[in-house]
């Protein structure tokens, strides 16, 4: 279905368009925010990842130390 979605040619039109739109100053900002952007997104991705590995782990820890203190 998506087979040949991005041949070369369409990637030079995009970018064509991009450049009539954006002008070529403001291109470069563009693409620096939008870095910014997906870096942002996955150091949060990877944040809530390791967040669910540990959480569970804790709850762990914490429901063990809570039954040795009862008996």
């Amino acid at each position: 279905m998506l087979r040949g979605l991005f041949q070369p040619m369409h990637l030079l039109i995009i970018l064509g368009i991009a450049l009539v739109i954006f002008g070529p100053g403001k291109l470069p900002a563009l693409g620096a925010g939008l870095g910014k952007a997906i870096r942002d997104f996955k150091k949060a991705l990877s944040e809530t990842d390791k967040d669910l590995i540990e959480r569970p782990e804790a709850e762990k820890k914490d429901r063990t130390e809570s039954e040795n203190k009862t008996a």
